[in-house]
């Protein structure tokens, strides 16, 4: 029998593979994925989420982040900062917060951040951001170096940019490297219907990822409240994890999941990797959704 999740794991490795080879060189930007995610996050700006729920993914994001490690007034930065959805709740915490994103989202993250007034922006990848080397006290990067060509440079440019002894968040996509061999082929029945969906103009691929928030995330995340009301752990079930989420959120996130041309998933290992050669040590992996999170500091 064909497995799902071997499947997925050699997806992963072939396309690890590849960036890690020595001497690989490449634009590390897609101006069409950075093109799509603009018109995501203009249509989405997350000024419908409620302050209550993304508190509580950003919780998710941030379990292993070392507030307590940080300097006073510690300056950072969010690489594909999107709408600034977690700026919102990072700039409280700290002296100043550099928002960078390439695409026409960073006009709406001004925007959504209008009152930080210690925020600043630039319209710029990660290759190119305007921070000198070895000067910020912490960085994250959260659900955006997966989308472009390069995972693992897009890792080492991060890098570059902390002082020595400063953490890096990252939110890379997973394998399904914890979970049963079933998922993984129900991912690649998806990941199909993902390569036909990316290709459609974005009017109508808007219509389409949202039936299928309404046909498929929102009725599967209402089964796996009631099934876990009645005792049964979820936690491996496809989207159990939007249970407690609102229909925006589910909304957003099949545009995000079903709307984007380049996708690339790792194993835990694999983010190690990668983290590692970075000039990361001491990393340290969440072991709760989102799948995978994790932080290293600079050597």
């Amino acid at each position: 029998m064909w497995c799902g999740r071997s499947r997925s794991k050699e997806l992963a490795a072939d396309a690890y593979s590849r960036m890690t080879q020595p001497g690989m060189q490449m634009p590390n930007v897609d101006p069409v994925v950075v093109a799509d995610f603009g018109r995501e996050w203009e249509a989405f700006d997350q000024r419908a989420l409620s302050d209550a729920e993304r508190a509580q993914m950003f919780d998710g994001y941030f379990r292993v982040f070392p507030w307590d490690a940080l300097p006073p007034n510690a300056k950072g930065f969010d690489a594909g900062c999107g709408t600034g959805r977690w700026a919102m709740l990072v700039a409280p915490r700290v002296g100043h917060l550099v928002c960078i994103d390439p695409s026409s989202a960073i006009e709406v993250a001004k925007r959504n951040l209008a009152g930080m007034k210690n925020c600043s922006f630039s319209a710029s990848g990660v290759d190119d951001m305007p921070l000198e080397d070895d000067s910020m006290d912490f960085g994250y990067s959260l659900g955006v170096l997966h989308h472009i060509p390069d995972t693992a440079a897009g890792i080492r440019a991060c890098v570059r940019k902390l002082k020595k002894g400063a953490p890096l968040l990252l939110y890379l996509y997973y394998a399904f490297d914890n979970q049963p061999w079933w998922f993984g082929q129900l991912w690649r029945l998806t990941d199909v219907a993902r390569r036909a969906i990316s290709r459609l103009p974005f009017v109508a691929r808007l219509a389409v990822t949202q039936a299928i928030a309404a046909g498929v995330y929102w009725p599967l995340a209402r089964s796996a409240i009631l099934l876990e009301r009645a005792g049964l752990d979820v936690r491996s079930l496809p989207l159990s994890a939007y249970r407690d989420r609102s229909f925006y959120s589910m909304r957003t996130d099949a545009l995000d999941r079903f709307g984007t041309k380049l996708e690339r998933r790792f194993t835990q290992s694999q983010i190690r990797d990668m983290m590692e050669r970075s000039g990361l040590e001491a990393i340290r992996f969440s072991d709760a959704v989102p799948y995978w999170c994790a932080v290293g500091f600079k050597r």
